[in-house]
């Protein structure tokens, strides 16, 4: 940096020694963590590095990340502290800034680190501004002009609170409203390098904003280009190995979900639907293992929902909760908290004893309250005993429970972008069941845009004599991906 090689080439900067070429006092060339999206180790990126990677689609495991994912964000980097690397950056930064006190406190001042300082903030400022902002960073540049910094230096007029003052203005005028508190409590602090070590804090996590904010505003342009690119990498590979590789695994998928279904729509909604509940003893299938973590879990997602509704279903059978909605809402949030962890089937029977327990210790507070009998021990014994089946998948409740999200999952999906109302037993999780069914129908249609048209191939290929005809199935894919249009869009 331009700023940087000036400096040295001043030849009175005897202190120079202190500075090396890794560091960097603002982290000016601020580094995020891009978390794994293949079992590969999580790659460190910078700024630049960020904006790359969003204006190019060749990341094609990024690019299905964002465009599937609406919480995607990018972490800072931080090297660990036992780290060597960890290690120097904390020497360095420490001997930076008492290097800088030292020479503050001279006198008269020496304001060589004080400078840089500056100049380095300066450098920062384009990072967390548009390109199209040419006022702010024109007033930026005048202001923290190096040569002029350097004649108040060595007039004896430059005042290094005054600057500090100028950031902090700047950063209240950019920052997210987020970063209000953090930038206010910048003015509080009396001394100058404290103020500065703050306003570095700052900038440092403005610059993950506005990492965030570039991943957020590539977002719908990352989602409509990275199915296209996604089918053209996937046509690309079958005319490479056509006749020489197959997706057995898929097609015994999709083979499996042709029971009761008269049309290759039916087929592929009942073979989607069934990925929340996929039997342990089958390979997932091939084209749709990038997502493989993800249908698991939203299948313990749909689960935990069922298990919930399972439970304020037999916690109904006292009227002191069926007849009272601010009891049976109550006691809902109470258990949608207990099971939201959940996520194996090992974890499901200490579970299910900490729900009966709630149960229990909810309803006979309840009763207490209004000064009636509490539960006697066969009323506890009988809602334990129907509590504990509900380990078991077959229970008669959880059947019932189960069948009626399936329902609910299946009209969803035929719906035209619009949420059906939650089934009979499920209305008081509405807020997770909707968020649920999103995340779901989202994923199904990106993965449909993408192979919607290979899955016809293969059930037209399985399809024997009497089943509809190849035109009218590729109508019915047609209809699907109609259907589901609406919720491609992340």
């Amino acid at each position: 940096m331009e700023a940087k090689d000036n400096n040295k080439e001043q030849p009175q900067q005897s202190d120079n020694e202190v500075r090396t070429d890794s560091e960097s006092s603002t982290d000016s060339m601020m580094r995020f963590v891009l978390p794994s999206l293949d079992g590969s180790p999580p790659k460190v990126v910078t700024m630049d590095e960020v904006a790359g990677m969003l204006k190019n689609l060749k990341n094609m495991e990024l690019a299905h990340e964002i465009a599937l994912n609406p919480e995607f964000k990018l972490q800072p980097y931080e090297p660990p502290m036992n780290s060597l690397e960890g290690r120097i950056k904390a020497m360095v930064h420490k001997a930076f800034w008492n290097l800088l006190r030292e020479q503050l406190e001279r006198n008269p001042p020496s304001y060589d680190q004080a400078i840089r300082l500056l100049s380095e903030i300066k450098e920062d400022f384009p990072q967390l501004l548009s390109p199209n902002n040419t006022n702010a960073l024109s007033r930026i540049n005048a202001t923290l002009d190096e040569a002029l910094i350097r004649q108040q230096a060595e007039r004896g007029t430059l005042d290094f609170r005054s600057y500090a003052n100028f950031v902090i203005n700047l950063l209240a005028s950019m920052c997210a409203p987020a970063r209000d508190e953090a930038v206010a409590k910048l003015r509080e602090i009396d001394d100058v390098i404290d103020t500065f070590r703050g306003i570095l804090e700052v900038m440092a996590l403005m610059k993950l904003d506005m990492a965030n904010f570039m991943v957020s505003a590539a977002r719908n342009n990352i989602a409509a280009n990275s199915v296209e690119y996604e089918k053209q990498k996937f046509s690309t590979f079958l005319r490479e190995y056509h006749g020489t590789v197959g997706f057995p695994a898929t097609e015994d998928w999709l083979q499996r979900a042709r029971a009761g279904c008269n049309n290759n729509e039916e087929i592929l909604f009942n073979a989607f639907k069934q990925l929340l509940n996929y039997p342990a003893d089958k390979e997932f299938p091939e084209l749709l293992r990038i997502d493989k973590e993800r249908f698991e879990g939203l299948s313990w997602r749909c689960q935990r929902l069922i298990l919930c509704a399972a439970l304020i279903s037999i916690a109904q059978g006292v009227p002191i909760i069926s007849q009272r909605r601010e009891n049976r809402i109550e006691l809902a949030k109470q258990l949608d908290i207990i099971v939201q962890h959940v996520k194996q089937q090992d974890q499901l029977s200490s579970v299910i004893d900490n729900c009966y327990e709630q149960i229990r210790s909810y309803i006979n507070k309840c009763l207490e309250k209004e000064k009636l009998q509490l539960l006697s021990e066969s009323q506890e014994t009988q809602i334990q005993s129907q509590v504990k089946q509900l380990i078991n998948k077959s229970s008669p409740v959880r059947t019932l429970m189960a069948n009626r999200m399936d329902g609910f999952v299946r009209v969803a999906l035929r719906s035209n972008g619009n949420i059906p109302p939650p089934p009979a037993g499920f209305a008081d999780f509405g807020e997770e069941l909707v968020a649920f069914i999103a995340s779901f129908r989202r994923l199904v249609s990106y993965n449909h845009a993408v192979f919607g048209e290979y899955f016809v191939q293969l059930l037209n290929k399985q399809r024997n004599s009497a089943e509809p005809t190849a035109d009218a199935s590729n109508s019915s894919s047609n209809s699907l991906s109609s259907n589901m249009a609406q919720t491609a869009k992340p």
